[in-house]
């Protein structure tokens, strides 16, 4: 099966080489990564544009300017693989990742949601793992009031990324939507129990940040109207 792996970038030069780097070590000859810049007049482009150059399975696109979530869905458009892993572009993929999960996709599943080691930005391990410390699971009802997935440990099949593009408009979070969706549908949900990336926290997220009561009601509220529209 060919991987693609869908990375979001945003003036992500001070870690993106990195996080590359521990990508496609763990890539077949035929897998890609597309890399879709939503600030191309940044460094970054240049970083890319050199992995790019040495090696076919990297390709930079250029963003939309209009935020990570259709930041994200301009990469997703741009995949061809079986199986498509979501990446932030400031973390370091452990060396299991690729095989661990694709053994869970290979097993039956169509969207794995794997640990994480929260670390700080160079790389001291915070927190072991993010499902401890979130109460991860696969409830459709606890993970609309409280969100498990999170992007950069997600995969899931061609299949689910067809049926849950495009995204709708507005949406609050492009990895709440896709997990939420794929629950709803009822595609089978693999809960992998092992932190397979180090998730770096360093004050400069794009993804991940802290939001107000308020915003959390209206992000909700979008949400169920969203997941409505699904027959």
């Amino acid at each position: 099966m060919k991987i693609s792996v869908a990375l979001a970038a945003y003036k992500g030069e001070q870690y993106i080489a990195e996080q590359i780097e521990s990508i496609l070590s763990q890539l077949g000859e035929n897998d890609e990564v597309i890399v879709s810049d939503d600030y191309p007049q940044g460094e970054t482009r240049s970083i890319v544009k050199k992995y790019a150059n040495q090696d076919k399975r990297v390709k930079y696109i250029e963003g939309k300017g209009k935020g990570v979530v259709a930041n994200f869905e301009n990469a997703l458009q741009a995949c061809s693989g079986d199986v498509i892993f979501l990446s932030d572009q400031d973390d370091v993929w452990l060396p299991d990742k690729v095989c661990d999960v694709m053994a869970e996709i290979e097993n039956g599943a169509d969207v794995v949601l794997h640990d994480a080691s929260v670390t700080d930005g160079v790389l001291n391990i915070t927190e072991p793992s993010f499902f401890a410390i979130r109460g991860s699971n696969t409830d459709y009802t606890r993970n609309l009031i409280k969100n498990s997935f999170v992007g950069c440990c997600m995969a899931f099949t061609k299949q689910v990324m067809h049926e849950t593009l495009p995204f709708p408009k507005d949406l609050p979070m492009h990895d709440w939507w896709i997990a939420l969706a794929a629950i709803k549908k009822g595609y089978k949900i693999s809960l992998l129990q092992k932190p397979l990336i180090l998730w770096r926290r360093h004050g400069g997220n794009v993804t991940g940040g802290e939001t107000g009561f308020i915003q959390k009601i209206k992000w909700r509220v979008k949400m169920i109207l969203s997941l409505a529209r699904i027959k």
